[in-house]
């Protein structure tokens, strides 16, 4: 009997915001192993386990090195899904460069660190966000004329020890939102859509939703072609148990990259329950 650990956060006296975790741990004893979640700061015997799958750490980039460092010490106990130097090059969204440089479609990206200047687009709309964030966090979209607005966000940002990443706003997602194309055991397992996330004048250190109008969505061969380059694209190729690629259209229609999200993707497991199996199949396979 295989010992799984579904590694989660702790989401202290707030209901945790993963709501495929039951149904997978549910899914995995019912398949006969020993599956059990895990936060993943707990004091854990981490060795004790055959595989521990980083699900929803959504922590973890308030807290990057420590998360990180958590992630080398749990890697040379057992095996760790994804690879820890997947996990470490993955928790900086400067890998967007990476993926750049090898031909594959990304949102235009610059980044500011603490100390360079705070260089603004002045002639269109744009978002400034960290290089270390999920659901939104710490991102806000801006006109030219809101500048001020802006660079106190990035002084906020500096402060706290974050690089930000500017990006011009992607008006298509407006119309077209977002499409999530999950992969998991290396096989596409389905894919979805959500709308637009950051409001006109929504302030960065506002609670986001971060998935709104979530539905099913059936990838197009362009979009299905564009995420596998990115995986293609990821240095070493590792061995990935499971993979999010979200893409937005472009100014010419094509698909591109808005982040690859190889650390702790929401898999949506609720929106597409006749995945489960399939999730649970290529664990089981993992746990070896």
């Amino acid at each position: 009997m295989p010992r799984i650990a579904l590694v989660t956060y702790d989401s202290g006296p707030e209901p945790s915001r993963d709501q495929d975790l039951p149904l997978l741990v549910r899914a995995l004893r019912d398949a006969g192993a020993e599956a059990v979640a895990v936060p993943w700061d707990a004091s854990a015997d981490w060795g004790g386990f055959d595989l521990a799958v980083i699900r929803s750490t959504w922590d973890y980039s308030w807290r990057t090195k420590e998360f990180v460092a958590w992630v080398e010490r749990c890697g040379a106990l057992t095996r760790l899904a994804n690879p820890p130097a997947v996990v470490r090059w993955n928790t900086d969204k400067r890998y967007l460069g990476d993926l750049a440089a090898a031909d594959v479609p990304v949102v235009p990206t610059r980044y500011i660190a603490p100390g360079e200047p705070a260089d603004l687009p002045d002639h269109q709309e744009y978002v400034v966000k960290p290089t270390s964030g999920a659901g939104a966090r710490f991102a806000a979209r801006y006109t030219h004329d809101e500048h001020e607005t802006a660079l106190r966000q990035l002084k906020r940002m500096h402060a706290e020890g974050f690089t930000a990443m500017v990006q011009p706003y992607m008006r298509s997602i407006d119309s077209a939102g977002e499409r999530a194309l999950q992969f998991f055991g290396g096989r596409l397992l389905h894919a979805s859509r959500k709308g637009a996330v950051l409001a006109p004048g929504t302030p960065y250190d506002a609670d986001k939703v971060a998935h709104p109008d979530l539905r099913p969505w059936e990838p197009t061969a362009a979009e299905l072609d564009v995420a596998e380059r990115a995986l293609a694209a990821v240095p070493g190729q590792p061995e990935l148990l499971y993979a999010r690629v979200d893409l937005v259209t472009g100014p010419g229609g094509e698909p591109c990259v808005m982040e690859l999200e190889l650390v702790e993707p929401n898999l949506f497991l609720w929106l597409h329950p006749k995945s489960l199996p399939r999730v649970v199949e290529a664990v089981l396979a993992a746990a070896g």
